[in-house]
């Protein structure tokens, strides 16, 4: 041990082997005494039984590269997934990137009226075209889904109760709980009905002269089958303009189309929430709309000039990437004849099965003598997609997928495949490695191919 610890190297010894980096001087000579010095614990708990100054350097070496590769890349997603929360969601598509490339590669009108001359509004650039859109008189964009809720709560609600039915008490991803959202919004919950009955009544009995809103929360991400009742909107609506309380709907993922058309099951419209008389709609950006993250608000003017008056809407507020996208996106559906075609997201939900199939077959022509060498054997399965994003839990697309079957484990082929320089994200089925072509773009198909061939060209040890 002594003589191993004795024998650990100078830093500047380890600094004149690295490559050369652009890299802050002290940085690297930080990591190189950090390095040392965990290599000096491993010695003492009796870890490390030899110490090259040669390996030390490669381990620095890659940790500069590490350092100066961003951690958020691309991926390959052939999880068959469509908004994958952990992906980012909805995939822009080729025009709105080239719009953004456009716009914040350079100055833009961010907060300047062109017409006037003079300070404008960012959400002027939305507002007509979610009204349009949506029948609204009024609306607002803040930076995501739940920052609406809090934003809404907040303004409407503050030191007051809001009512909402206790088979509408979500929890989305990240633990983000309508119950702690509300007393962050400085609201106080009143539950009412059951998890799987809740009547008008329960509604009208709970209504005191503390109360501040009248909340339904859509239940996107699950649903309860069976002996089950809910107030439809028009009732709740009617029960709010009696009681001189306003009625707020969080719709989630929230839909300006019917997704039957596409042959999946359909949602509640935006509009229609709206024509049925709810007060304020709310609803995400980057999940069915198929946009940029935003938390999108629309409804009667009174209530959103309101929102607007509330300091927390700039805490909250959407920044110029996710604006510029949104607006991209949003002009695309006052063309229906083109989102089909042009927006990602629903390209990818209108794929039939023989569609996915096409795409795989077509991979396999063009990647053939790849797919040979590989120790694998190669087959096509039916799967199931989902819509995901927490959006139509229930709904599955039937789908298919390439599978590769080998002797090696499949985790850690799994895992070989995650750690390329464009990693591969697949999924594991009774043993086999699974990769449903619904989301895996054209352009992918070579990054593919070439990732497995590495994989099993050394990048892989059994």
């Amino acid at each position: 041990m002594n003589d191993l610890l004795r024998n650990l190297p100078r830093v500047d010894l380890i600094l004149s082997l690295l490559n050369d980096t652009m890299v802050r001087p002290d940085i690297v000579k930080q990591l190189v005494s950090d390095e040392i010095e965990s290599i000096r614990k491993a010695i003492k708990r009796g870890q490390v039984t030899s110490v090259e100054a040669t390996e030390i350097a490669n381990t620095i070496n890659a940790k500069l590269d590490a350092l100066t590769s961003p951690s958020l890349k691309r991926v390959i997603n052939a999880t068959g997934i469509v908004l994958h929360t952990n992906f980012g969601r909805a995939v822009l598509s080729e025009k709105t990137l080239n719009h953004l490339y456009e716009t914040t590669g350079h100055y833009n009108t961010l907060e300047y009226d062109l017409e006037h001359g003079k300070r404008g509004s960012r959400y002027a650039h939305v507002e007509s075209l979610i009204c349009q859109l949506t029948g609204a008189e009024s609306a607002l964009v803040v930076n995501n889904n739940a920052a609406a809720v809090m934003l809404v709560l907040n303004t409407l609600a503050q030191e007051k109760e809001v009512i909402l039915s206790r088979g509408e008490l979500v929890e989305i991803g990240g633990s983000f709980r309508v119950p702690e959202v509300m007393r962050a919004s400085g609201c106080q919950l009143v539950e009412v009905g059951t998890t799987n009955k809740t009547h008008l009544y329960d509604f009208e009995n709970a209504i005191t002269d503390k109360t501040g809103l009248i909340l339904k929360v859509h239940t996107s991400n699950y649903e309860i089958l069976g002996f089950t009742k809910t107030v439809p909107r028009s009732e709740l609506s009617d029960l709010a303009v009696s009681a001189g309380i306003p009625f707020y709907e969080d719709l989630g993922s929230g839909a300006l189309i019917d997704l039957s058309t596409y042959g999946i099951k359909r949602e509640p419209l935006v509009q229609e929430c709206l024509m049925e008389g709810v007060d304020l709609v709310s609803f995400s950006g980057d999940k069915l709309l198929g946009a940029s993250q935003a938390g999108i608000i629309a409804g009667k003017k009174c209530y959103i000039d309101a929102l607007k008056k509330n300091q927390l809407l700039r805490a909250l507020r959407i920044d110029k990437l996710s604006l510029a996208a949104l607006e991209h996106t949003l002009r695309m559906y006052l063309q229906p004849e083109l989102l089909k075609n042009e927006l990602p997201t629903l390209k990818m939900l209108a794929y039939s099965a023989e569609a996915v199939l096409g795409k795989i077959n077509h991979f396999i022509r063009h990647y053939q003598a790849t797919l040979d060498r590989l120790p694998f054997r190669v087959f096509i399965s039916e799967t199931a997609s989902q819509v995901g994003g927490g959006a139509l839990p229930l709904e599955t697309l039937p789908s298919y997928a390439l599978c590769l079957s080998s002797d090696y484990p499949p985790n850690e082929v799994q895992r070989a495949l995650r750690s390329l320089k464009i990693p591969v994200i697949c999924t594991i089925v009774d043993d086999s490695l699974q990769f449903d072509f619904r989301t895996i773009f054209d352009d992918d198909f070579d990054a593919l191919a070439e990732g497995l061939t590495s994989v099993f060209d050394g990048g892989f040890d059994e």
